[in-house]
């Protein structure tokens, strides 16, 4: 009789929306948990497409492409072979992370001196001048020809089928596609693959891509030199003359993929890792280095001391970021340097624990994304970084191919002797960033977190939010979130106000008033720092775990 009066008592009482009877009260649902397969994604077709895949005999690679090639089509707003990508890959058989950095170069012809003949003092963020060379597809066959094992004719027919046939546009992609017409729908070419009747799908809309559908049907038979030799790159390369831009032919032509040694720093016990520049990854290494000298579980979630230690390492880091991050092929950058503990000691001793700092200098003299990851039955592993940049892109929209081409070239910066200076045949600093952590030589999380340059920031706090405060896959995804902005950035700009701290809900009033004590500026911010994708591996249990935040529209699901 008592357990049922315990029971009637629970059920009299006022339920909300955060209530839940196991894990932290903020999660949005339990993980996801699986033996065979795993796949993480911002739309939940791109995640149904990768465990099909799977279950076809596909491996993690595999289903990582089909995965990608699908968001290309459905999330369109931060996703596309118009753009750039990078992975981390789990090799079970060697027991080896690999990296590609698979991100394209600025146009040969397209020197410093046009910007400065057209007067301009910064990039453009769209139309033809900040377009650089698309290296997704390029991407998706070095990651094939290395790792993968069902033909690509195979790995793209779920994405070819959905372009043919339609897919219903999901809630927070609708909103955004409307956002993006507002910026760039008038560029030639727009309207028609993206505009049917004249206006974005609203949520539940039936969209169709036909031309994409072709696009994909040359690169599955042709290969990649379809798209980079064949008639896509003359399409390309006429349309960007019409519209008075420089990416060429020849530009197309002579494209390669780099594969990159991961870097790492060890972070109370777990080996993180992320890739070197140009990309922003060590960032998060160079935070977490100087975050490990305190007593962050001790600190508390969402306390005042936390917030503010964590946005001044982010200060640090990114003072750093600001100065050295670019092409290492035309720079010497020190990776080992900046992401070693000794530096991070020096780093740390910057940091009052009672003020905000205003302005940060290296220490050293010398939009839109989509995040994927996929895991199979033999224990490889994919973290997989994919973008357009700003939403869907620069707006030039090439006649028949179905996709947007990038604007990353707004990411160059035209002050001179800049590591990150504008130069032709460069890449650009890069703000997405896959990761990936093992443990004892072994994998543990592949993780990523869509968001342009808040992404570092957002991968220390998942680690944090693991180790330190010992949330599950799910709960650290959903935690409430630290951004911080105005910090120096690669394109010249320099922090001189101590920046904005911006602070999803969650965080309490008691937190924020001690903050602003210590001079921070607080803005709120309600869930707009997300795009978590996860995939934990349990190497006791031998059991995958899922996650896949409630900031975007995405899924977690396995077999």
């Amino acid at each position: 009789m008592r357990w049922v009066i315990c029971i009637l008592a629970i059920i009299a009482l006022p339920i909300n929306a955060y209530d839940r009877v196991t894990g932290e009260p903020f999660a949005s649902r339990s993980e996801v948990l699986a033996q065979h397969g795993m796949a993480a994604t911002s739309q939940p077709l791109a995640t149904q497409a990768a465990l099909d895949i799977l279950r076809q005999g596909g491996n993690a690679i595999d289903a990582a492409i089909a995965a990608n090639a699908v968001l290309g089509l459905v999330e369109p707003t931060g996703s596309g072979v118009g753009g750039d990508l990078f992975a981390i890959v789990w090799d079970a058989e060697s027991k080896q992370l690999y990296g590609l950095n698979a991100s394209g170069r600025s146009p040969q012809s397209l020197t410093k001196d046009i910007f400065a003949q057209k007067g301009l003092t910064n990039i453009p963020s769209f139309g033809p001048l900040p377009v650089s060379v698309p290296g997704a597809v390029d991407g998706w066959f070095e990651l094939h020809n290395k790792f993968g094992s069902l033909s690509m004719q195979k790995i793209l027919t779920p994405a070819i089928n959905y372009a043919k046939e339609g897919f219903p546009v999901s809630e927070l992609i609708a909103y955004y596609w409307q956002v993006n017409t507002k910026r760039i729908g008038q560029y030639d070419g727009f309207a028609e693959t993206f505009l049917p009747g004249g206006k974005p799908p609203e949520k539940g809309d039936i969209f169709k891509n036909p031309a994409l559908a072709t696009t994909y049907e040359k690169i599955a038979t042709g290969g990649r030199d379809a798209f980079y030799k064949g008639d896509i790159a003359r399409t390309i390369a006429a349309y960007m003359k019409e519209q008075g831009g420089y990416l060429t032919y020849d530009d197309l032509a002579a494209h390669t993929s780099t594969w990159v040694e991961p870097v790492s720093t060890n972070y109370r016990g777990y080996d993180v890792w992320e890739l070197p520049p140009n990309g922003q990854g060590i960032a998060a290494l160079q935070i977490l280095n100087i975050m490990e000298q305190y007593d962050v579980e001790g600190m508390g979630f969402g306390s005042a001391e936390y917030v503010h230690t964590f946005v001044e390492a982010k200060k640090l880091a990114f003072a750093d970021r600001a100065k050295f991050y670019a092409d290492p092929t035309f720079n010497d950058i020190p990776v080992k340097r900046l992401i070693s503990k000794d530096y991070a000691k020096q780093r740390q001793q910057e940091i009052n624990p009672d003020e905000a700092a205003n302005r940060v200098d290296a220490g050293l003299n010398d939009g839109d994304t989509v995040y994927l990851t996929v895991a199979d039955e033999n224990g490889n592993m994919v973290s997989l970084i994919q973008s357009n940049y700003r939403g869907m892109g620069s707006g030039m929209t090439p006649p028949g191919l179905g996709f947007i081409l990038q604007n990353r070239g707004e990411l160059f910066t035209l002050q001179s002797g800049h590591f990150n200076e504008y130069a032709p045949g460069k890449r650009p600093f890069h703000t997405i960033i896959p990761a990936f952590v093992t443990r004892n030589s072994k994998p543990w999380l592949s993780f990523g977190v869509m968001g342009g340059a808040t992404q570092p920031q957002m991968h220390a706090q998942i680690v944090m939010n693991l180790i330190d405060f010992g949330m599950n896959l799910q709960e650290a995804g959903d935690a409430s979130r630290i951004v911080h902005t105005g910090s120096s950035s690669p394109t010249g700009e320099r922090m001189t106000d101590g920046g904005q701290v911006h602070l999803e809900s969650g965080f309490s009033m008691k937190t924020q008033r001690q903050l602003m004590k210590k001079g921070h500026t607080i803005q709120p911010a309600v869930g707009l720092y997300g795009g978590y994708q996860a995939i934990g591996w349990d190497d006791q249990k031998k059991v995958y775990s899922g996650a896949s935040e409630s900031r975007k529209d995405g899924q977690a699901a396995g077999y």
